[in-house]
């Protein structure tokens, strides 16, 4: 249940697919969307719930990813079906080019702006 609840909105379906390349910082991941952070974390912890997005915490900054291989298997198969079916539409697409742009930014710079 927690699994289609988190996938059944379009935004948190775009952070995982944001995060399919690797791991990304939270202020990039609200960069990337321009949400307000204490609406990230809302996305961020009913997808981490849902076994969908596992995080760590390095000095003040928190990093998302996908889950390793070790999630299980539900999990695996649902996060396929997302990349297989939406990697490659319109929105995906112009996610991805934005956050090449937001990768070349210097981290602090972006929570600064954010109040992080």
């Amino acid at each position: 249940m927690a699994i289609t609840k988190a996938l059944s909105d379009p935004g948190r379906v775009r952070i995982l697919l944001a995060l399919e390349p690797g791991e990304l910082c939270v202020c990039q991941i609200t960069e990337l969307f321009g949400l307000a952070p204490s609406t990230m974390s809302k996305h961020l912890a009913m997808l981490r719930q849902a076994g969908l997005v596992e995080s760590r915490k390095e000095d003040r900054w928190v990093f998302c990813r996908l889950p390793e291989r070790k999630a299980p298997a539900l999990v695996r198969e649902m996060l396929n079906l997302v990349k297989r079916s939406l990697m490659e539409s319109e929105e995906a697409l112009a996610d991805q080019a934005k956050l090449k742009k937001i990768m070349k930014m210097d981290i602090k710079a972006i929570c600064r702006r954010q109040n992080c």
